[in-house]
């Protein structure tokens, strides 16, 4: 399975996405169990699809390009796992939100 996720292209308007990691320690060094961790809404694009195409044929560029970090829904998207490792499959227009480099 070595270099599966580079070859990986999603179809059309599709983004993949890896889901930034939950904060499991304080800067204290105290452990936060499972519970009381807050959800992860945020993740940095993995791979993008070609674009969505219209009736007429014309492609429409995704809004997003790898390396870009986006906000999530709390909801949606597909689980998939790649050289062991855990990704999420959204469309472009699920997305919420883009973080601009400064």
């Amino acid at each position: 399975m070595a270099g599966l996720l580079r070859r990986f292209v999603p179809l059309f308007d599709r983004v993949l996405v890896q889901k930034a990691e939950a904060v499991t320690k304080t800067s204290s060094g105290i452990l936060i169990p499972e519970k009381s961790l807050a959800k992860v809404l945020t993740g940095k694009v993995v791979a993008v699809g070609e674009g969505a195409k219209t009736e007429s044929g014309t492609v429409i560029p995704p809004a997003v390009a790898v390396g870009d970090e986006v906000f999530l829904p709390e909801f949606g998207g597909t689980k998939i796992t790649l050289e062991e490792k855990e990704y999420h499959l959204y469309r472009d227009s699920e997305l919420l939100a883009k973080v601009k480099s400064e």
